[in-house]
């Protein structure tokens, strides 16, 4: 987390700590599962909404559709549409969105490595 020292000179809408504040909106819609399991799947690639909903297990049309929306409204994704009928979409990562991925992979990586002390602590505490 940012200190505040660290904030000085920068505007009220970089800190995460304030409800009302830009940076915390970003963080909120960022760091949901679909958002994350989407900036992974397209990783170097370039899919379309078909390939994409295979490559994300469990997630339904319609929140598919409105987590690329906002990754595309929030500069992380581009959407290009090809006049095709029926029309072809397809969803690259932008230079931020590859940014970000390079998180997404740490934190995927951090998952892999602790799974067998997280799923030994769920245990313990369910049991």
């Amino acid at each position: 987390m940012v200190t505040k020292q660290q904030l000085k000179g920068l505007p009220e809408d970089a800190d995460l700590r304030r409800a009302d504040s830009l940076a915390r909106e970003i963080f909120s819609d960022v760091a949901n599962k679909w958002a994350l399991l989407i900036i992974e799947a397209l990783g170097e690639r370039t899919l379309r909404f078909s390939e994409l909903r295979d490559e994300v297990e469990g997630v339904s049309h319609k929140m598919l559709t409105q987590n690329l929306r906002m990754l595309e409204r929030n500069g992380l994704v581009d959407r290009k549409v090809y006049p095709t009928v029926p029309p072809r979409v397809e969803y690259t990562l932008t230079g931020p969105g590859r940014a970000l991925r390079a998180t997404v992979d740490a934190l995927c990586d951090w998952t892999h490595r602790h799974l067998g002390h997280i799923e030994g602590a769920r245990h313990r505490f369910d049991a």
